[in-house]
Order: structure tokens, then sequence, then C-alpha cells
């Protein structure tokens, strides 16, 4: 296939230009290269590789793909909260305005990143599919609202589906220190001490980013009356824990590290336990290939032989809303969002 994939540079996009190259797809790669230079190690680029704001992609630029894997976005709460007119620009307007413009340039199939984050305050445990949306920010409405709006376009020629992927985490040559696992991890490494800013009581999916990306791929794959313009929970049933639970695993790495309780968010009101039954339904084939003992693992030994200390906890690279802020500063806000 010939595969168009936004935010290509990224965390997850990283893992997936390698993984569609392996399997001997073609790869567009759309990135507006706002995080160049946070690079942990070197990436494998892209067939073709396009420097655009995904608010600018043409018809022309889609012509002649046989899949969209649409990753780019304003990609987490605290970002999303920096202006929240420009993450709906972003996440939800631009989403639905390349979704029109796949389906007219006859791409049959969308897949779309999308959060578990949409259930926010969750109303129970074991959150489906079904169950009511209770977003808290606006980088999760924005998710919700894009599902809605690209799904009044699914037809018989065009075939959209939604990825509610739980909270990533684990190594990536384009690491992320801003998100719960690595952000624990990382303290660890950097003050021996493992600082959970809640108290540890909120439920969380986890992901490693390899699964969500090798997830995205079998999505693509599936056979069409499988996956047309449904909604469906990423990640596994036993992999839902407290953010508790992630230190305790920090600390079996790490013995000598303290866990501490910080207390600066205090009660966090992002609590949610999902279940992934559906995902097993629609692609009985894809198991996850990590779980949080392994990632962690993984991740810790990456941490160790790159030198991860408090230099690089505190900086930006690591740390997506450091970086965005220190553009905003330099060009203004307008500027970054569409120069990058």
């Amino acid at each position: 296939m010939k595969v168009f994939v936004t935010g290509h540079k990224g965390y997850i996009g990283a893992h997936l230009v390698e993984l569609l190259k392996q399997a001997g797809h073609t790869v567009t790669g759309c990135d507006l290269g706002l995080f160049d230079g946070c690079e942990w190690e070197p990436c494998l680029p892209a067939d073709q590789e396009l420097r655009k704001d995904t608010r600018a992609i043409t018809a022309e630029d889609l012509e002649g793909h046989d899949c969209v894997l649409h990753l780019a976005a304003i990609s987490n709460d605290p970002m999303g909260d920096l202006d929240p007119n420009i993450t709906v620009d972003i996440n939800q307007n631009a989403s639905v305005r390349l979704a029109q413009i796949s389906k007219q340039v006859g791409i049959p199939r969308f897949v779309f990143f999308g959060s578990c984050s949409v259930y926010g305050q969750g109303e129970k445990l074991d959150l489906e599919e079904h169950d009511p949306l209770n977003p808290i920010t606006p980088y999760a409405s924005s998710k919700i609202d894009s599902e809605r709006l690209i799904s009044a376009l699914a037809d018989n020629t065009f075939s959209p589906v939604y990825m509610r992927n739980a909270t990533a985490y684990g190594f990536s040559k384009m690491l992320r220190t801003d998100l719960v696992v690595n952000n624990l991890l990382g303290s660890a490494l950097a003050y021996n001490e493992i600082r959970i800013m809640s108290d540890g009581s909120p439920w969380r999916p986890l992901i490693h980013c390899h699964d969500i990306a090798r997830a995205a791929i079998a999505f693509m794959e599936a056979p069409r009356d499988r996956v047309h313009n449904l909604a469906v929970n990423v990640g596994g049933n036993s992999e839902n824990y407290q953010v508790k639970d992630v230190a305790d695993q920090v600390k079996r790495l790490m013995p000598a590290a303290e866990i501490t309780f910080t207390g600066e968010v205090g009660a966090d009101p992002r609590n949610y336990r999902v279940n992934f039954d559906l995902l097993s339904k629609v692609l009985p084939d894809f198991e996850l290939a990590y779980n949080l003992e392994s990632g962690m693992e993984e991740l810790y030994r990456k941490m160790v032989a790159h030198g991860f200390g408090a230099s690089d906890f505190e900086g930006d690279k690591f740390v997506r809303l450091r970086t965005l802020s220190a553009r905003m500063d330099r060009l203004g806000v307008g500027q970054v969002a569409i120069s990058g």
C-alpha cells in the first residue's frame, strides 16, 4: 500500500514509519517539524516527506494513496489547554478537512488516532465504547467532535475507523517524558525520587507506543466490514493501572528510589479504567507485544544507556509543552501553529 501518515516525526510516528516500511508499504510522511531537534536516536525517514501543517494539505498531496493514518495533533491535555482555539482548529477542524479531502480523492481507509481520555472522569470502571463520554479538557473534546464529524462522511467508498488509544508510554526514538510512566521513571533516574503529583489513586489504561503503531497498521489492513466507522478502545484489559501501581513498578527497577506524593495537582479528575474486549473481536489476531513490566524494563535500559539524568528531565527536549512554549515565546502562537 501507499500510506499517508501525518505526524510521522513524533513519539508514535517514529515507530509507525519503521513498521510500515518493514512491512513493505510506501510511506508519505507529513509533519510540521515542530519538534525538530527532539530526536533521542536517529529516526528512519519516510519515503517521501512533506513539511506542512495538516491544515494546508491538498488533494494533490493525497492523490494515489490507499490509506491515511492521521496521527498529527496537539498531543496531550496540557498542550491542548495552552490555547483551546488552536486545539480545536488543529485537532478537530483540520482532521475533518483531511477526511473530506481523503474521501474526495478516493482514499478508502482513514484511521484516526483518538484517545481514551474522552472518558474523562468515568462514571464507572471498565468503560466500553458505548458508555457516556465525559471530556474534561479541550484535547479530549476535540477528539470526540472529530469522531462525530468524520463519521458523517462514512459511506460505501470511504471507511474511517477511530482508535481510542490508552495512555502511551515506553521507548521511542522521539522520547517523551511528559507521559505518566516515562515521567515517573525519569524522575527516579534524575533525583532517585519517584514524584507523584496526585494522590496516586486515579486509574489509567496504558499501552506501549510501539503497540499503538502496530494496532494502527492492523486497522489499516483489516477487512472493511469489521472496522467500518467504528470507534475502538486500543489497549489491554490487564493493562489498567492506578498511578501508584506505576510507581511501584519503577521502584522494582530502582529499589533505592523513594516514592513521594507532591500533591501539586491535588485530586486528579481524570480517572478511567477501560474495557478492551471490542478490540479483540474486530482484530482477533492482534495482541499487545508489551505489558507494563516489559515496556518499563526496556525504557529503563535505554535511559541508563543514554545516561539520562536531571538535566534531561528538567530540559525542554523531551517535554513537548516546554518545546512548544519556547517556540511560542520566540515566534508567537499563530506563527508556531502555521509555520513550526
